[in-house]
């Protein structure tokens, strides 16, 4: 059948095209932006992409139009949609009754540490023989595609909180029925949807509530907001992680590149890998507790991270020019910033780090973070914040709270030029964005030159 997909170039939306396309569809799809790395991954599919919301892209109607959750009413091609009654789906929905249909679900949920976990996760069962389906926000390094059906019952799943489309408010996950669960963290965000941190609990339960009782919850120690969510109802094993969990890590460098893992208090192994970052360690635990439910030892799930090679746009290295060396970073929430500039800190120790930040997400654009950014930055020695034109706050303000040198421009020239004039060799700077940022990364990296 011919599938259109509005929105096709989110990430979870583009992996969703690239599995109906493996399906046997014929897949089309537009987007108000067209960008990389999506972009280039469904043309390389050979899916046609439209820029743009016209309404002349569904004609000939196609035989079923999916609606991503960035569409909303008086959208023209949404409006086209429902004038001529033409058969449309959210995207989760889709997944769920096109693909995940009596497979062995392992979801990965949580503010923050998705798309990694989610990648370590799939390229562990990969390691293992096991041939994963998966569908991740993001490209993993180890696979070079976002999605995949696999050969084998088992489909490992990005498991967002995000609404599903504009007539389904319910969060993504309630649809994707796990039987091993990992529930990362969670903190306040999506601000644009949810009014408080207990309205993102309350869906967080009615995950829980979907986990068969021969399932598995996988969840960390350190969670007040994840323990809430357990003692709203769980009918399901429950392990945990970190301190004082049945999954706990010894780390043997700072930066978290070696760790000793023990699982109910015996060595399990070492991992030593490419990856930094607390979060990073966090993210392995919860990686060996799901495998081990699926018949992965830890041995060999050890084995595998060892190998394991991130995400792209996960603090992925993207140029070293003259001496300075930038990367790009999927960082959009004070946590993830902190706990990404504390991992390179402990790496390249006392080198110069330069943060560039875009306060891109609608949780960012509505100032719902505003009061974590200052904090964030400290292990940076300088931050560079970017004022996009639609932003409602002040973010000068929020600059002048930081405890290091910090400066607001407000275009990608301003941005360019001050890093010129400060970076020297050896400065390393991440750039940090759940977005394009205009290709800032390519342009100062020809800057630099």
């Amino acid at each position: 059948m011919h599938i259109h997909i509005l929105g096709i170039c989110g990430t979870f939306m583009g992996s969703l095209a690239v599995l109906a396309k493996e399906l046997g569809h014929r897949v089309t799809g537009s987007d108000a932006n067209v960008y990389p790395p999506m972009s280039t991954q469904l043309q390389a599919q050979g899916i046609e992409l439209t820029q743009g919301y016209d309404a002349a892209q569904l004609d000939p109607a196609p035989d079923l139009v999916v609606i991503g959750n960035a569409l909303s009413r008086g959208n023209p091609a949404v409006e086209y949609v429902l004038n001529k009654g033409l058969p449309y789906v959210s995207g989760p929905q889709w997944l769920a009754d096109h693909v995940l249909q009596g497979r062995w679900v392992l979801a990965v949920a949580g503010t923050h540490g998705k798309t990694t976990t989610s990648s370590m996760l799939a390229w562990v069962l990969e390691h293992a023989g096991m041939s994963p389906g998966f569908l991740i926000g993001g490209v993993p390094q180890n696979f070079s595609v976002s999605a995949r059906l696999g050969g084998t019952p088992f489909f490992v799943v990005e498991a967002d909180e995000y609404d599903s489309a504009f007539f389904d408010k319910r969060s993504k996950f309630v649809h994707y029925r796990p039987r091993t669960a990992i529930l990362n963290n969670l903190e306040f965000d999506h601000a644009d949807i949810f009014p408080d941190l207990a309205a993102i609990e309350r869906q967080f339960h009615h995950l829980v509530r979907t986990i068969p009782s021969e399932g598995l919850v996988i969840h960390p120690t350190t969670e007040p907001a994840l323990e809430r969510v357990i003692k709203m109802g769980c009918w399901t094993p429950v392990q945990t992680t970190g301190e004082g969990g049945q999954w706990q890590v010894k780390l043997l460098s700072a930066d978290g590149s070696r760790f000793e893992v023990s699982f109910e208090g015996e060595t399990q192994g070492v991992v030593e890998w490419e990856l930094t970052g607390q979060h990073n360690v966090a993210n392995a635990l919860a990686t060996l507790a799901a495998a081990r439910h699926v018949g992965v030892v830890p041995a060999m799930g050890i084995a595998a991270l060892s190998a394991f090679k991130s995400v792209k746009r996960r603090m992925e290295k993207v140029a070293e020019v003259q001496g300075v060396t930038i990367y790009d970073d999927f960082a959009h929430h004070p946590t993830a910033i902190a706990t990404t500039l504390d991992g390179l800190r402990k790496r390249i120790g006392d080198a110069p780090l330069i943060a560039v930040i875009e306060p891109r997400s609608n949780s960012m654009k509505l100032g719902a973070h505003r009061d974590g950014l200052p904090e964030s930055v400290n292990d940076a020695d300088q931050v560079i914040w970017y004022a996009p034109p639609n932003l409602g706050w002040d973010l000068a303000a929020t600059a002048a709270e930081c405890k290091v040198p910090a400066v607001v421009a407000d275009s990608l020239e301003a941005i360019i030029e001050r890093v010129k004039s400060q970076a020297k060799p050896g400065t390393q700077v991440v750039i940090m964005s759940n977005g394009g940022f205009g290709g800032l990364h390519g342009k100062l990296a020809e800057a630099l030159k």
